[in-house]
């Protein structure tokens, strides 16, 4: 039996959507959303001379918004480009041969469209693509696209340029904290990180004003690096409303995720944020979420508590913590 994707639902549907899409009215974009408000996401420029400055802007966002982006952050323009071409492309394939990369039960990484459970059985508007592309010794091959020929290339020149933007962050947020350079990375599985790419792929949606592409969340990564495409969709939370966040041609949108807020004991916040679909066009987004090693036990750093400041999370083995997030399970 064919897996019911929300490709085909969008394809079926012209007028409305059915009702495991629709959102409660405290969710409904076109009643929770603030229009004509910049909320302030600090965008970042990574070629400023000032490197000093740099820095302090990148703690302070992480610390007060848990969301940046940045931009000549040292990614070629026509690197992201391919990127975001080869995966329109496997998007656009027949469904039969996108299956053919679908999940095998409890597998992280395959093509796919639920990911957690949600209150009330309802849905996001969204399929997806999951598969690790660094560091090399990670990869499985067999969740990659053949098909556009051009993909292994594509994502393989992405992963190398990213690493480097990846150490670059965790260098000055690990500093921030008031550690060295490389301890923050070593906290998260050093050279063992983990980075999961995620293709979304939010079809074209009749009443985008009654759903969601992705729920309100935070990430249980440590870090999210995200390319999005240039139809506007991300939101994130502020004081409990929502507002959208500018798109920016070839900028990178940084997400703090929750093993960061965990590792610094509560310092940088976790953002919340969600997604919005549109009606005439199909949005994507392509986020790198940097995660330790399923078995590494992640805890508040031991150099940032003390007497004064005693741990305010539990230490976890990163696979229980994401159980519990998935689940719904008490942390």
């Amino acid at each position: 039996m064919q897996v019911e994707r929300v490709q085909g639902i969008a394809s079926t549907f012209r007028d409305n959507i059915p009702e495991a899409y629709i959102r409660s009215e405290q969710e409904q974009p076109a009643l929770t959303t603030v229009h004509g408000l910049d909320p302030g996401v600090q965008v970042i420029d990574m070629s400023d001379p000032d490197q000093e400055k740099v820095h302090g802007l990148i703690i302070n966002a992480s610390q007060e918004w848990g969301m940046f982006q940045i931009i000549n952050h040292g990614i070629p323009s026509e690197v992201i480009m391919k990127l975001q071409n080869v995966g329109k492309e496997f998007f656009e394939l027949p469904q039969e041969e996108r299956e053919v990369y679908a999940k095998p039960p409890g597998s992280k990484e395959g093509y796919g469209t639920f990911l957690q459970k949600e209150m009330e059985g309802k849905k996001g508007w969204v399929d997806h693509l999951f598969h690790k592309i660094w560091p090399p010794s990670s990869i499985n091959y067999q969740f990659w696209p053949k098909n556009p020929p051009s993909y292994r290339e594509a994502n393989k020149d992405y992963a190398k340029h990213l690493n480097r933007v990846a150490d670059k962050l965790l260098k000055t947020l690990s500093l921030g904290l008031g550690l060295k350079e490389h301890e923050l990375k070593e906290a998260m599985g050093g050279e063992n990180l983990q980075y999961l790419l995620k293709i979304n792929y939010y079809p074209p949606c009749p009443r985008p004003d009654l759903a969601l592409g992705v729920v309100a969340h935070t990430d249980m990564s440590s870090l999210t690096i995200l390319v999005p495409n240039d139809v506007q969709g991300l939101q994130a939370s502020r004081d409990g409303k929502w507002y959208g966040v500018k798109y920016i041609p070839n900028a990178l949108v940084i997400h703090i995720g929750d093993q960061l807020e965990i590792l610094s004991n509560g310092k940088y916040k976790s953002v919340l944020h969600r997604t919005t679909v549109n009606k005439e066009k199909a949005r994507m987004s392509w986020p790198v979420f940097l995660e330790p090693p399923s078995e590494f036990t992640i805890g508040p750093h031991p150099k940032l508590v003390n007497g004064e400041n005693p741990a305010k999370y539990k230490s976890k083995k990163f696979d229980d913590y994401c159980y519990c997030k998935l689940n719904k399970s008490p942390q």
